[in-house]
């Protein structure tokens, strides 16, 4: 579908942790967002931030008309979208980019989170699993406190393996450890990822290693997200050559094999 742009109203405003959800009214959004897709919004409007600001969609209720957004209030904007409560409004465009390949046949699947990244994952597991498929997690964070957790995603999938840097909340080490194990167990057909990129450049070493296919997408800076002003780019091979591609329009979901790391 095409984006939407909307004055939306928030429904909802909650904890995640050490993280915000935020739920708004967007039934045209809700009813053509897909897994891996995101929400372009404007920050403190007729304030100092002149660019709209890119969130992946955590989840899509088809049936209430609302779409949900999760993310780390750091910064001074995410810090004043942290702020919004229910009935305020927040000008959003989306769904925008291009979002997980799920249209294959039900299988069995392997999802790797990262910190807040997680949650695109969770709306992802539950399109899979209403698919008929088996679906299977590893999440990780830094600390306990920095994990995302959700009750869609334990609905979801079979299994999920948790991992900590400092070991406060399931075993300690990163997230692409369990990866070789929980690949030869479960066979995926694909490993799906999201995360910050030097988790996402790990997790697509690792199945490419065990000659699985990933989709993972990316973490880049976007000014516009729309495709306009070209500074989300992103190195991607095909067709035997280089090429610099839109994380916004183009993806931000790309075979983990094709992008050329840094």
């Amino acid at each position: 579908m095409n984006p939407v742009i909307r004055l939306a109203p928030v429904v909802s405003a909650s904890r995640f942790g050490a993280y915000r959800e935020l739920t708004i009214e967007a039934p045209e959004m809700a009813a053509g967002a897909r897994p891996g897709q995101f929400l372009n919004i404007c920050i403190q409007p007729g304030g100092a931030h002149l660019l709209r600001r890119p969130f992946s969609i955590a989840r899509a209720d088809r049936d209430g008309g609302t779409v949900s957004i999760v993310f780390d209030p750091i910064g001074l904007g995410t810090q004043w979208l942290g702020a919004r409560e229910k009935a305020d409004i927040v000008d959003v465009v989306g769904p925008l980019g291009h979002g997980f390949d799920v249209t294959a046949d039900p299988g069995v699947d392997l999802l790797v989170g990262g910190g807040y990244g997680t949650a695109a994952l969770a709306f992802l597991a539950a399109e899979l699993e209403a698919r008929g498929g088996e679906v299977h997690a590893i999440v990780g964070a830094r600390s306990r406190a920095r994990l995302y957790e959700d009750t869609i995603l334990d609905e979801s999938c079979a299994s999920i393996a948790v991992v900590t840097d400092d070991g406060t909340a399931g075993v300690q080490g990163l997230v692409t450890d369990p990866m070789p194990e929980m690949i030869k167990r479960f066979a995926p057909r694909v490993v799906f990822g999201c995360g910050p990129m030097p988790m996402l450049r790990a997790t697509a070493a690792v199945a490419a290693d065990a000659g699985v296919p990933s989709q993972l997408a990316v973490e880049e800076f976007m000014a516009c997200g729309v495709g306009v002003c070209w500074t989300c780019i992103l190195p991607v091979r095909a067709n035997g050559s280089l090429k610099h591609l839109r994380s916004c329009t183009d993806g931000p979901v790309f075979d983990g094999e094709a992008i050329a790391w840094a």
